[in-house]
């Protein structure tokens, strides 16, 4: 017997367990709340701007040739900039505790397409620290490119501002939340139609006409039972008999 799904059957589904997605869309965003506020570990991010530039006058500072050569030149600090030959040294000077490694997976550099321009990306758990790996990262890249590369061709064009990242980029409560709340739906759905699909009790005369094919003749009531009396006077059978002299009844 094949068995079909119509539309009525759907919303009669989720009618009939919206409590149970009621339930898990609200439990799964409280959850989301908590772990947004209270568990995880605020992020902030900060960024400062360097600038790739081999001219050393005016008229090689239009040269196309000098241009591209420049914009090529960024690919290549982008891994020196995350090398343990500068992060090491911005490490001595922060006095992080921390290795090379770890510090590289905080900095990300990006740059725009056909730009000389590049981006020197921290973030961190504290502010004031992601303000100071990206300048000092900055600073000392620019200060030891020309020993790694013979070139003295970078100058830093901003510094990251304590000011702009005071707030953090994660975790967003607002966005966990609404993540949380559309997840939290979706399983109460995918639930509602696995508890209706495994469940395969008759409980109603259309259950039995739609699974048997049989019409339904006729349906029995449930009977209470009365309940018994208690406590019920009986009348007195017995009766005295009135001695000599007295009248009946006295």
């Amino acid at each position: 017997m094949e068995e079909r799904i119509s539309l009525l059957d759907f919303f009669l589904v989720l009618r009939k367990r919206l409590w149970l997605i009621t339930l898990i869309t609200i439990i799964s965003a409280i959850i989301s709340a908590v772990i947004s506020f209270f568990v995880l570990t605020p992020v902030y991010q900060t960024n400062t701007q360097i600038l790739v530039n081999q001219a050393k006058s005016e008229q090689q500072l239009y040269n196309a040739g000098a241009v591209q050569t420049n914009i090529q030149l960024i690919s290549t600090y982008n891994d020196i900039i995350k090398s343990p030959a500068i992060l090491d040294k911005v490490i001595d000077k922060l006095n992080i505790d921390s290795s090379a490694k770890t510090l590289s997976t905080q900095i990300q550099v990006t740059s725009s397409e056909n730009s000389q321009v590049a981006q020197i990306t921290v973030q961190d758990t504290d502010a004031k620290r992601a303000t100071e790996i990206a300048n000092t990262t900055a600073a000392v890249f620019q200060k030891e490119v020309p020993k790694i590369m013979n070139i003295d061709n970078v100058s830093i064009l901003s510094k990251a501002d304590l000011a702009a990242s005071k707030s953090p980029v994660k975790p967003q409560p607002t966005l966990n939340i609404a993540i949380a709340l559309v997840v939290g739906l979706m399983v109460g759905v995918g639930l509602s139609f696995l508890l209706e699909y495994l469940d395969n009790t008759i409980k109603t005369e259309q259950d039995i006409e739609s699974i048997l094919e049989l019409p339904v003749m006729g349906v029995i009531t449930n009977i209470k039972e009365v309940p018994k009396a208690t406590n019920v006077q009986r009348p007195d059978m017995t009766a005295r008999v009135p001695q000599r002299g007295e009248k009946y009844g006295s």
